[in-house]
């Protein structure tokens, strides 16, 4: 089973894959991890992306698309992919449809967490960790037993990232809905789209998946 998670940054998509990679054997095909192992790795696709990116520019469909026919030609025929970051346009849509066909594969739901973007910007910027064990603390919703002290290790040093803060979290989802969302008409034509609640806690979000996959 094919499958691409769409939503913007914070809402869950990294916990739910690693989720369906644990518990399905799904493989996450993360455009941005593959680039760069395909340049670490020096593959040929990996070595015209690092000379574009050399240059300055953005890597091209074209590479993209070579670099994820490679993850999926080295992955066994029954294993299922989750597609992240990728496509982000009608074209790289078009595209995967074509890498998926040439290698006897369909894409078989595109799975949208919606979510509130008030609240997204809540959670997001509440969120925060032990500098010891990283360990994860929320202003508002998961504050540590006793204050200043990690519930884990009773480390006394906290941390946020420094992207985390409103002005940030909501330019990330003006770009998501510009970026992204444009692809959903596109799939939402061919009756692939599901959307799950983004807000609900990590296990409804879970079972809302579960229920659309189908059977393990």
């Amino acid at each position: 089973m094919n499958i691409i998670l769409l939503g913007p940054p914070g809402a869950g998509k990294g916990t739910q894959a690693d989720r369906l990679v644990k518990e399905r054997g799904m493989k996450q095909l993360s455009t941005g991890d593959m680039l760069r192992a395909a340049v670490k790795a020096g593959t040929p696709t990996g070595l015209k992306a690092k000379a574009v990116m050399d240059a300055g520019q953005l890597v091209s469909d074209e590479i993209v698309s070579g670099i994820i026919g490679d993850a999926l030609d080295a992955m066994p025929a029954d294993q299922g992919a989750i597609f992240d970051g990728y496509p982000r346009t009608q074209a790289q849509a078009v595209s995967l449809d074509e890498i998926l066909s040439a290698r006897g594969r369909k894409l078989d739901h595109v799975i949208e967490l919606v979510v509130d973007e008030d609240k997204l910007v809540e959670r997001i910027v509440g969120r925060y960790t032990c500098a010891n064990c990283g360990a994860g603390y929320h202003d508002t919703f998961k504050q540590p037993k006793v204050a200043g002290t990690c519930d884990v290790c009773g480390h006394h040093e906290f941390k946020r990232r420094p992207d985390d803060n409103e002005e940030t979290v909501r330019t990330r989802m003006a770009e998501y809905r510009a970026k992204t969302q444009p692809i959903l008409p596109y799939y939402e034509a061919k009756g692939l789209v599901a959307k799950v609640d983004g807000m609900a806690d990590i296990d409804h979000v879970g079972a809302a998946i579960d229920a659309i996959l189908g059977d393990k």
